[in-house]
């Protein structure tokens, strides 16, 4: 049984979506979080080190940041094929747009909320537009990060997009649109948004 360490309306919900599409079985359990206004405390409940969520525990097995979390849940529940498991094609893309996330993507829309945009060579991401290229034109290529196939990586990806849509940090595509569209209207996302608390 895996425990989803989870706090309503943060990164957490989007690992009730995944879990719901892997069919796993799972239990929430609410915890509290410091919050960006100073408020909240961190959850000695929460085995996260920095008291933040997601985190889960698989039986006593404690993962914890997204991509590690998306990485762990589909080669631990691999019937619904949500990741490709090692060996398989596509393995190496699924990985590298689950390292992208963090290491790339989220790095430069924090630098752009902050107002502390890294000059170019001096950190390990780039400008918000130039990481939102590199994802739009791997989209252009199909529906999902992964060509034809839906993925957890599409889980990270897209609940951020849909998340930020209106904000002036994101820029405006088409692409970024339609794939949204196409994360929001599957049911498993729909059954995240009314379980999340």
């Amino acid at each position: 049984m895996i425990t989803l360490f989870h706090q309503p309306n943060t990164r957490s919900t989007r690992f009730i979506f995944l879990l719901e599409e892997l069919e796993a079985p799972y239990r929430l359990q609410t915890v509290t979080i410091r919050r960006s206004d100073g408020t909240g405390e961190v959850d000695p409940a929460n085995p996260h080190p920095h008291g933040k969520v997601p985190a889960i525990s698989d039986d006593g097995i404690i993962v914890f940041e997204s991509p590690a979390i998306a990485l762990y849940l589909t080669d631990r529940f691999p019937k619904n094929h949500l990741g490709p498991l090692i060996g398989e094609p596509g393995r190496g893309a699924y990985l590298s747009w689950l390292s992208y996330y963090t290491g790339v993507l989220e790095p430069a829309f924090m630098s752009r909320f902050m107002k502390v945009d890294a000059p170019r060579g001096s950190a390990g991401w780039v400008a918000v537009e130039e990481a939102m290229d590199a994802v739009i034109a791997r989209l252009s290529q199909g529906p999902y990060l992964l060509g034809d196939d839906f993925s957890a990586a599409d889980v990270l990806y897209g609940t951020t997009f849909a998340m930020f849509g209106q904000s002036p940090m994101m820029p405006k595509s088409a692409v970024v649109e339609d794939y949204v569209k196409r994360i929001v209207a599957r049911p498993a996302f729909s059954r995240a948004q009314a379980r999340q608390g």
